[in-house]
Order: structure tokens, then C-alpha cells, then sequence
């Protein structure tokens, strides 16, 4: 069975143009993905999916593989529809190319998953850190049955009191590691257009819950944090930091 982990990274980003190759720790953040990416299947199964050549040009000089993409996509995920009709796999691994401290253990744990529930989407999540506000918009939250599927995703907190008080819920986040097959990318491209409630919360999962495709959603541990804003570096920068200490 052929396992590729795809890294979508594009340059014009509105919120945070330039954002895969911005520096964290002295190294472009698109390369720290690569690089845990790989120690999890291998450079030979690792690649960058990217519209822009200035990306393209770094991860081949770090000796990773770049595939070029289309410029229209939507998002991430219909950029890796346009990486899935140009490199053949059983499994594709889409791992966000905007969190850098992303375990290759996770990314493990999302792949033996996928061999487990093979007709569902798989999506990671975890717990909300104690210094993360449930109420930070660049923060996707999540709500899962008692069965690990995806109820719904959305940028409020979820579940939301009927009191307001926030207080003593357990929130937990999406962490951007995914497996999709040939057919789920395909039924997902081929809409070519976002799902009424994914244009408002601008969370790409919601199409295909929209589509009618299971979701399942794997704990993974919590240390997972992502680059939304120019702001967030110097934040993950501390918690690598950390991490390597």
C-alpha cells in the first residue's frame, strides 16, 4: 500500500503572504513540516504541493520534491486533488504546511486509522492548551460524537453554554493531519466550488460532511500549534524552543 504525505503551501496567502517560507528558528517553516513529515514516511514519500516557484526552489535545494499545482485551487485540499491526478497513492497523508511541531507519531496514528475506517475521512484534533482562548477565530474547534465522527467544526467554541460561561468545558482543536483516498479528493475537487457553511467558516473539512462523507477525528497529543498570523511566530518559536530543550 502507497502512503505520500503532501504538504499544500501556497504563496499568497491573504492573512500571511509568504507564510510557508517564513523563518522559524533560523529555517523556512515549510521545511520543518518536510523534515517531520519524512521522519514519518520517508523523503522518497514526501512531497511539497505548491503553485509558487520561490517555494518550489527552497524545498528542492533542502532535497525534498516539489509538485507544482494549480493557482486557482480553493484550498488546501483541492490542491491536493490537483497533486493526487499527477502522483498515484493508495493514501494520502495532507499535512498543514503552517504547523511545524507536527509529530511523525500522529502522523502514524492519522495513517493506521485511515486502514482502519478506510471509507472515512480521517482528521486529527486535540485539547485546547490552558493559554488558548476557545474564542480565538483562527483556532478551528471541534465537536465529535461519543464515536470519534465529526459532528461539526466551526471557529466559535463548540459546544457553546446556553449561559455563556465558558468555564470548565474541555474545547478541543483540529490539528491539520489528514488521509483521504483517490475518490474522496476526487468527490471533493470536483465541486470546484466551496459548501454553503465551509465559505463562512472558512474550514475545508465542512465540505465533505456537506458531500455526506464520514468524518472520524483522531486525539492526537497536544502540543500541536499552528502559524495563522504574522504574530504566531514568535509564539511557536517558544514552544520549539521548548520542545527541543
Amino acid at each position: 500500500m502507497k502512503v505520500v504525505g503532501v504538504i499544500p503551501a501556497r504563496y499568497a496567502s491573504t492573512r500571511f503572504p509568504g507564510k510557508p517560507l517564513v523563518k522559524i528558528l533560523g529555517k523556512p517553516m515549510v521545511l520543518w513540516v518536510a523534515e517531520r513529515t519524512a521522519d514519518a514516511l520517508g523523503k522518497e514519500n514526501t512531497y511539497v504541493a505548491t503553485d509558487d516557484n520561490r517555494i518550489a526552489d527552497v524545498v528542492i535545494q533542502a532535497g525534498f520534491q516539489a509538485v507544482m499545482t494549480s493557482d486557482k485551487c480553493l484550498t488546501g485540499t483541492d490542491r491536493l486533488w490537483d497533486f493526487a491526478q499527477q502522483i498515484p497513492a493508495d493514501i494520502y497523508i495532507n499535512v498543514q504546511g503552517d504547523e511545524p511541531m507536527v509529530k511523525p507519531s500522529d502522523i502514524h496514528k492519522v495513517i493506521d486509522t485511515k486502514k482502519q475506517y478506510s471509507h472515512a475521512i480521517i482528521n486529527a484534533m486535540c485539547k485546547l492548551r490552558a493559554e488558548e482562548d476557545p474564542q480565538d477565530l483562527t483556532i478551528p474547534k471541534v465537536l465529535a460524537s461519543r464515536y470519534g465522527d465529526l459532528i461539526y467544526m466551526s471557529r466559535s467554541p463548540i459546544p457553546y453554554p446556553k449561559s455563556g460561561n465558558l468555564e470548565g468545558i474541555t474545547f478541543y482543536k483540529q490539528v491539520c493531519i489528514y488521509a483521504f483516498n483517490y475518490q474522496e479528493l476526487q468527490a471533493f475537487g470536483k465541486e470546484m466550488k466551496k459548501a454553503y457553511c465551509e465559505q463562512f467558516e472558512d474550514i475545508e473539512i465542512l465540505r465533505f460532511l456537506d458531500l455526506g462523507f464520514k468524518v472520524k477525528m483522531v486525539e492526537v497529543e497536544a502540543s500541536s500549534a499552528a502559524v495563522d498570523l504574522p504574530e504566531h511566530v514568535p509564539m511557536i518559536e517558544k514552544l520549539m524552543s521548548y520542545d527541543h530543550s
